[in-house]
């Protein structure tokens, strides 16, 4: 089994918050999605002849493509890879959602949708520059119901900044009582090139300390479990059978094809990305060239990068597996932090697959890097 990632490169506006490729110059929408069509011809031998299980369109805001387009790379798509697939899902905005949009995306096959609400609450969606409302976003999910689906994930985002956790509980509690079935929480992130880390240079914009967002993340994991729902992913929350099958798949090392700038891709062994430019993506493709760059991850990194992926899901770190693929001993090799990690209670090992505590669920990266490997460790 694989699966196809989408992106569609296009936003109404620049969240304060974002740094994943995105543009605003929505005329040029057209040409990019003519050029997501040509990069599926030249690809479509990428994954080997394996059946494509998933599809999911990303972004940016893949809900503002107009239907007969999605529909069409949709179309394309099953053409090229035919076969029943088991989750479609497409990323909407709020705002985007209507009962013809929805009625539209439901009849072309997309039957899951990742509804980017981030938060409830109109001074925070206000200071993220989020193009809908706290009313739009508490409709959202009902008018989607209404409309035939029943699969959803909610993303929100913890951490703004306020003299209590009261904003984000409420954000919560509004979630949960939606009853999504799928939640997505993030930590709120300043990276340098958006607006929020211009602010904070500037001295306009002051972010949380670790304690004030560490309590948020507690908050989240116990409200989540307390409304049944499992956290299978540190930052993804379910009940039963609701996992988001596309990205459990990518935790899983199930190969898949991403199509549009800055898509990646993992064919099994290697790892590639297209550039996060819409220029230079046409520019390759318009003059019969892959727009691909294949990634030159060593033994080490790709270790590395496993360790990180398996620590975060609830089917953890399977060392036997580890070894199958690399011939790598780590239990054996990093004995000693997984001895101080675990009378730390961060982490547990049962039948040698590694599983981090909730407690470790809080510091992932850090215990991560604890057990990442070098040069030395594979000679």
């Amino acid at each position: 089994m694989a699966g196809i990632y989408v992106h569609i490169p296009f936003c109404k506006q620049a969240c304060h918050y974002c740094d994943f490729h995105f543009s605003t110059q929505l005329q040029s929408m057209t040409p990019v999605l003519d050029g997501i069509g040509l990069e599926l011809e030249l690809r479509k031998d990428y994954l080997k002849g394996e059946p494509i299980d998933t599809i999911y369109f990303g972004g940016g805001s893949p809900s503002l493509v107009p239907a007969h387009e999605l529909e069409k790379i949709l179309y394309q798509i099953e053409c090229l890879f035919p076969g029943k697939k088991r989750e479609i899902t497409l990323e909407a905005n709020p705002d985007d959602l209507s009962s013809q949009s929805l009625a539209a995306w439901r009849g072309m096959g997309i039957d899951r949708l990742s509804l980017g609400i981030q938060s409830f609450q109109d001074e925070i969606l206000k200071a993220y520059n989020r193009a809908h409302s706290a009313k739009q976003a508490k409709q959202a999910i009902q008018l989607a119901r209404n409309t035939g689906f029943e699969k959803f994930s909610i993303d929100l985002i913890y951490g703004y900044p306020h003299v209590d956790h009261s904003l984000w509980q409420k954000d919560l509690k509004e979630a949960l009582t939606l009853n999504p079935g799928h939640l997505s929480a993030y930590a709120l992130t300043i990276e340098p090139k958006t607006t929020f880390g211009n602010w904070v240079k500037k001295g306009k914009f002051s972010p949380p300390n670790e304690e004030f967002v560490a309590a948020q993340f507690e908050w989240l994991q116990e409200e989540c479990e307390k409304s049944g729902y499992d956290q299978y992913e540190i930052s993804n929350f379910c009940q039963p059978h609701q996992e988001a099958i596309h990205n459990s798949n990518y935790w899983k090392r199930i190969p898949y094809l991403g199509i549009g700038p800055s898509a990646h891709s993992f064919d099994g062994t290697s790892r590639g990305f297209n550039p996060p430019s819409n220029p230079n993506y046409l520019k390759k493709l318009n003059g019969g060239k892959l727009p691909f760059v294949l990634e030159n991850l060593d033994k080490e990194g790709l270790i590395n990068e496993e360790i990180l992926t398996g620590l975060r899901t609830r089917w953890g770190l399977n060392t036997e597996s580890l070894n199958e693929r690399h011939q790598i001993e780590l239990l054996q090799l990093k004995r000693a932090p997984l001895e101080k990690l675990t009378n730390l209670e961060m982490l547990y090992t049962h039948a040698k697959t590694i599983y981090l505590t909730k407690k470790g669920q809080l510091l992932a990266d850090s215990i991560a890097s604890e057990l990442f490997i070098d040069a030395n460790d594979t000679q």
